[in-house]
């Protein structure tokens, strides 16, 4: 694993474009969460695409409202956000030859003082998180 991400990967039994349309949909994003933090869509579009803003409502233990921006986007296969922090939440998507697709979710925390997020406990608590989420996402995915 890369210094200064969290990653974790699950196979669904989806193909890539399938999972990829929800993740794209801010609005779909408080129903796969493991975190327990994203609450609801407060502004946005309902297709990501690179550059695009949305709002959030969170909740870490206070409510607060966060803007996030599509800093990588392929379509199908990536897409990645991050807001007035530096860290990215980022979605890879690679189709399996045996079939599904192969998920992995990625907090990368390389793009600035990673000192300060390991002081806050941010890795630990957002793998916890992701450890969460890719299974809901899962269910969610192959329950359609």
């Amino acid at each position: 694993m890369a210094r200064h991400q969290v990653s974790r990967s699950i196979v669904v039994d989806a193909p890539a474009e399938k999972i990829f349309d929800l993740l794209a949909d801010p609005r779909q994003h408080p129903r796969f969460d493991g975190s327990g933090s994203v609450q609801g869509v407060v502004h946005g579009p309902q297709r990501l695409a690179l550059d695009d803003t949305f709002g959030m409502e969170m909740r870490l233990g206070i409510p607060y409202r966060m803007t996030n921006r599509v800093v990588e986007f392929e379509e199908g296969r990536l897409i990645a956000w991050r807001h007035a922090g530096p860290h990215r939440w980022r979605w890879r998507l690679e189709p399996l030859e045996e079939g599904g697709t192969l998920v992995t979710e990625t907090f990368d925390y390389s793009y600035a003082g990673a000192f300060v997020y390991q002081l806050i406990g941010a890795p630990a608590r957002n793998a916890r998180g992701i450890e969460r989420t890719l299974p809901r996402l899962k269910r969610l995915v192959e329950g359609d």
